[in-house]
């Protein structure tokens, strides 16, 4: 690698060259990733796109001009110090909002570029095309606020947002909700039928913590091998594997912990209470992001938790 100041003027073209072809792919990639969810989005970026391409070409233009037709491939990893992009196929369910905060911070960096390029110039044609080209990436740190104020209206906007939000509810929340309610709700019977069974704490934990982690480990390959999500557009399988085994977990280890402490009533007291925290929590997300009546949500929760409840109290006292 070498470092940016001991570039010649024509190296530094080409540098500008390679670095625009760059850009402009990332933001057809952009455009490419938020067609099928967020076309008006998506035609953002494409415009983004096409102004990166106007740049490389009156680079080349500049380039031809001065050094001839043979343009060396120089590289941003070529160069120590320069700006990175981290390539877009290495990233998983994109947003919106995040996708323009990267245009933006692109916009600046190419911006301190261009300037540094401009300052190791003498020749003015370079030297103006250079500084345009600055002043043009600090024009577009906001291009992208523009372009959706022309191509993306509010209700568009709204509906895109609509959109995001059902996709995280279907490669987050739902597997999330799905392991938390499945250790929240399945491990009751176990523990507390342990509870009533032996009268030890200790037994109450062991159990529990065997049945969280069982649960957490069955439940995350379920989740994980299900499918793929290439059809119903649930997201990387493993991602939702990962969030519902650590929730399945969470779930059952919650009135688990409570066992640990020495005294045995204290004990089981601290654990019920637990579970009414733990199956409040579970309706208010049925709630939140499942569009469920809260009161429905209470009841049909507490009603399957009581069930469970009072199968492991059964089974203890048998």
């Amino acid at each position: 690698m070498r470092n940016f100041d001991e570039l010649s003027e024509k190296e530094i073209l080409a540098l500008a060259i390679s670095s625009e072809e760059e850009d402009g792919r990332i933001y057809a990639d952009f455009a490419e990733s938020l067609r099928t969810n967020f076309p008006a989005s998506a035609s953002v970026f494409t415009e983004m796109a096409a102004e990166e391409s106007e740049h490389r070409r009156r680079l080349i233009d500049l380039f031809v001009d001065k050094f001839g037709d043979h343009i060396p491939l120089i590289r941003r990893q070529d160069v120590r110090g320069f700006v990175s992009r981290k390539p877009v196929w290495q990233s998983t369910a994109l947003g919106v909002d995040t996708v323009r905060r990267q245009a933006q911070v692109m916009e600046t960096e190419a911006a301190n570029f261009y300037r540094q390029a401009a300052g190791r110039t003498t020749d003015a044609a370079t030297r103006k095309l250079l500084g345009d080209l600055a002043e043009a990436g600090v024009g577009h740190e906001h291009t992208a606020d523009r372009l959706v104020e022309e191509n993306v209206p509010i209700n568009v906007q709204k509906s895109e947002e609509e959109a995001e939000r059902r996709i995280f509810v279907l490669r987050v929340i739902q597997p999330g909700l799905a392991g938390l309610m499945d250790g929240s709700v399945s491990t009751l019977a176990p523990v507390f039928a342990a509870v009533f069974a032996t009268g030890q704490s200790r037994d109450a934990f062991l159990v529990g913590m065997a049945a969280s982690l069982g649960a957490g480990i069955s439940m995350g390959f379920a989740e994980a091998l299900s499918d793929n999500g290439s059809l119903t557009g649930r997201g990387a399988p493993w991602i939702r594997g990962l969030i519902c085994g650590l929730m399945t977990t969470l779930g059952g280890i919650g009135h688990t912990l409570p066992f640990l402490i020495p005294s045995f009533q204290t004990a089981l007291v601290t654990a019920i209470i637990v579970v009414i925290i733990e199956l409040g929590v579970i309706s208010w997300i049925r709630w939140k992001y499942m569009d469920t009546p809260p009161i429905s949500a209470a009841l049909q929760v507490g009603f399957g938790g009581a069930l469970v409840f009072a199968t492991g109290i059964l089974i203890g006292n048998s």
